[in-house]
């Protein structure tokens, strides 16, 4: 398994990745991503910011996520808790967009891209991992709390929706 930056010309390789997550989501009742998102000028833009992996298998991408440093305005304020590393805290790394190919779910792909987020936050002495999710998503939910990460509070999106908040501690 290897976990690397998306290159520009793989960006048809992963939308499919994240339209299958979108027909996982509407499945299970949720309406997180069924607008579209993210789209592929999201993609593009996040592979030309540097900051868009893929995981590949035997030649094969199988998933994709966004490490994002620098802080995210969505975490700015957070309702209903607090983050473990303080609310005012911008030294973490923001995980977000993580889309797993329905055909390579279950071989342990989402703990090896929880395991390479986290050594890439220490090598930049970064001080946890943060995520959200729309709070219906429960398979995401069990991975976090499977991977050590806590339950925060709630953090609002541009748009207004709200979703549930994790951090994990470096």
């Amino acid at each position: 398994m290897i976990i690397r930056k998306t290159e520009n010309h793989e960006i048809d390789s992963v939308m499919p990745i994240f339209d299958e997550a979108r027909g996982t989501m509407a499945k299970l009742g949720i309406d997180q991503w069924q607008d579209g998102y993210p789209t592929r000028d999201i993609i593009e833009n996040d592979v030309n910011l540097s900051r868009s992996y893929v995981v590949e298998i035997d030649g094969e991408i199988c998933g994709t996520y966004v490490l994002q440093e620098g802080g995210d305005k969505n975490y700015d304020v957070i309702e209903g808790g607090e983050w473990l590393s303080g609310n005012g805290n911008r030294d973490y790394l923001a995980i977000h967009r993580v889309a797993i190919a329905v055909a390579s779910r279950g071989r342990g792909i989402a703990e090896q891209l929880i395991s390479y987020a986290a050594d890439f936050a220490r090598e930049r002495a970064l001080t946890s991992l943060r995520i959200d999710t729309h709070e219906g998503n429960v398979v995401m939910r069990r991975m976090l709390e499977k991977n050590g990460f806590i339950y925060c509070g709630i953090i609002y999106l541009e748009n207004g929706d709200d979703r549930v908040a994790y951090e994990r501690l470096i």
